[in-house]
């Protein structure tokens, strides 16, 4: 069913001292007019508004996104620029490529000095969070809904706005339109998606079709990768991706629906400066949160197979039984633990082991099924999906998903009539395996920080020694980036979702969080070893002969060097870049002594 709510694309943003109006580029028939002044916001007819600047005096936006609350007042958040993915169900699906925050306040005359410095911050953490990658919206199409639920609601639900019957679980800007949820508004607020969108026109045999990839990730839980672990008392999870698979050709739509998410016990894996950080299951009861968790999947998406890739031994393993005790302790019906060491069955590039896990669960995706309408008649339903996960569930959870993937659209191109068993297409190949391999560097860039490792694997279908170099590097990437920079991007994320709220008064009557005073250790000993360093590095390279004084000099500034890394590593915790917003209980870590 094509959805029949049409938010404006482009509109023309005038800005005067008192207020915003913005107005249609194409048949104005309504302005959005927003004080700037008391944050009153209305739609009227355009011919009852008299705009008091030059006609010509306006900045073309793309759409609107909703306000923000900072220390200096609301600001307005637009779309700039818009990047052309391609056509789905109908219409065109954007990437966001540039937004702007306006603030409402015409001056910063009202603030002191911290304020502005401190506003300023706040400034840039929304920014941060506009910035990055994966952000997508549709004047038309609902992003934020599968293809079997739309075909599962009312006709009703097609004549609400696009903002107000999305989903939820991945309405990004969802803290933004909060303020704009009366109908008058419903065809100016744009639902924003975060997460994965590929769309190609490509033909197989001679049929045209088109195939695409969308993942939508959740809001709930949202975070970098060690600061957001395991599941709250909600059942939500950290890092909860709906992955659908599309094909269209005609009037006929295809698609299959699979989810991954952080496992559902109370486990946390705080950075403290070592490499693998040791994760905690916390005294708490995992089997009433794993059930509140799979419940709420069954409801939504049917029955479960929970695909789990982690080690089976070592510093994981605590977490395969945890999980495996949960699963068996609360024996939902409908669901089954499928449990795959993935790092020891494809040690040393055996990766063709996967056939073994993809055996164990065929039976399963042939009876789940997929989605399947030919001229708005639903003929297939799916009835359940396979939720997998590893620790971070990024790279060896994409790797199995595109296996997965990879079976359904062969199965949905042969009940077509596209295609027939054991026949080879060469172009759909490499685009498949490139698409998914995109898919794993963006949601993994969105979590970790850094591209996905593994993805040689997914592009070519073997592992490579060069992609293992690759992995190397992204490797350290992450940690530099989750030990010293995610605690900004925690706290963009946390503000941008609404997780946070700025305070009326921050830094006036009330103290700004982000005035956290660092330890006299966070600047000495970082300090002291690079001088440290430095001296042992000079006393190594200068002098022209080594006598028994530069061996002395050598021995004091290496064990120089040795002391101070051994307190910085055992005191990891306070070296980190931790949140200083302090949504989602990190405050409470935070205060924990370093392990």
């Amino acid at each position: 069913m094509a959805d029949r709510t049409i938010i404006h694309d482009d509109i023309k943003l005038y800005t005067t001292a008192e207020k915003f109006y913005m107005v249609p580029n194409i048949n104005p028939s309504e302005v959005l007019v927003i004080d700037r002044s008391t944050g009153e916001a209305s739609v009227k007819s355009y011919d009852s508004v008299k705009i008091p600047i030059p006609e010509s005096a306006y900045k073309p936006v793309c759409g609107f996104l909703g306000s923000i609350k900072l220390i200096s007042g609301l600001y307005l958040v637009i779309v700039k620029y818009r990047i052309l993915v391609g056509r789905l169900n109908g219409h065109d699906i954007y990437e966001l490529a540039g937004a702007d925050i306006i603030p409402y306040a015409r001056s910063t005359t009202h603030l002191n000095s911290k304020q502005i410095e401190d506003n300023n911050t706040y400034e840039r953490l929304v920014r941060y969070a506009l910035e990055t990658p994966g952000l997508y919206f549709s004047y038309g199409h609902d992003m934020t809904h599968t293809l079997q639920r739309l075909h599962s609601v009312s006709p009703d639900f097609h004549k609400m706005s696009l903002a107000t019957r999305a989903d939820p679980r991945f309405l990004w800007n969802g803290h933004l339109l909060k303020d704009f949820s009366h109908e008058q508004f419903q065809n100016f607020t744009l639902p924003l998606i975060q997460g994965f969108v590929s769309i190609n026109n490509v033909t197989v045999n001679g049929h045209q079709l088109t195939w695409a990839l969308v993942s939508r990730r959740s809001v709930q839980r949202a975070g970098t990768r060690f600061f957001m672990r395991g599941v709250d008392t909600q059942g939500d999870v950290a890092n909860f991706v709906e992955t659908e698979q599309i094909i269209e050709r005609g009037g006929e739509k295809s698609s299959f629906v699979q989810t991954r998410g952080s496992i559902p016990l109370y486990w946390t894996q705080y950075p403290n400066l070592k490499y693998k950080p040791a994760m905690e299951l916390a005294h708490e009861d995992h089997v009433a949160a794993y059930t509140k968790h799979l419940m709420d999947q069954q409801q939504r998406y049917g029955n479960q197979v929970l695909v789990n890739l982690i080690d089976q031994c070592g510093k994981e393993e605590a977490l395969e039984r945890g999980y495996r005790a949960a699963v068996a302790a609360a024996a939902l019906p409908g669901v089954r633990y499928e449990p795959f060491d993935f790092h020891a069955e494809c040690r040393s590039m055996r990766y063709h082991r996967l056939n073994v896990l993809i055996d164990r669960i065929s039976h399963e995706q042939t009876e789940f099924g997929y989605f399947l309408s030919r001229g708005g008649t639903v003929l297939l339903r799916q009835s359940g999906v396979f939720r997998t996960n590893c620790i971070d569930c990024l790279d060896r959870t994409n790797v199995v998903q595109s296996l997965l993937a990879r079976l359904q659209l062969n199965a949905a191109l042969q009940l077509l009539a596209i295609s027939s068993a054991g026949d080879v297409h060469p172009h759909l190949d490499s685009l498949f395996n490139n698409v998914w391999a995109d898919h794993a560097d963006m949601i993994s860039t969105q979590y970790s920080g850094t591209g996905a490792l593994k993805t040689d694997y997914t592009r070519t279908g073997k592992r490579t020694y060069r992609g293992v170099i690759q992995d190397g590097i992204n490797s350290l990437t992450r940690y530099y980036k989750n030990n010293f920079s995610d605690g900004f991007r925690q706290d963009s994320i946390d503000l941008f979702l609404g997780k946070y709220v700025v305070a009326d008064g921050e830094d006036s009557t009330a103290r700004c969080p982000l005035r956290q005073a660092k330890d006299w250790k966070y600047i000495a000993f970082p300090s002291v070893l690079l001088v440290a360093m430095s001296m042992f590095c000079a006393s190594a390279t200068l002098p022209q002969k080594y006598t028994s004084e530069v061996l002395m000099y050598l021995m004091f500034w290496g064990a120089a060097v040795g002391a101070t890394l051994t307190f910085i590593m055992k005191h990891g915790t306070e070296f980190v870049d931790w949140p200083r917003l302090e949504a989602g209980g990190l405050a409470v870590a935070r205060a924990q002594p370093s392990l």
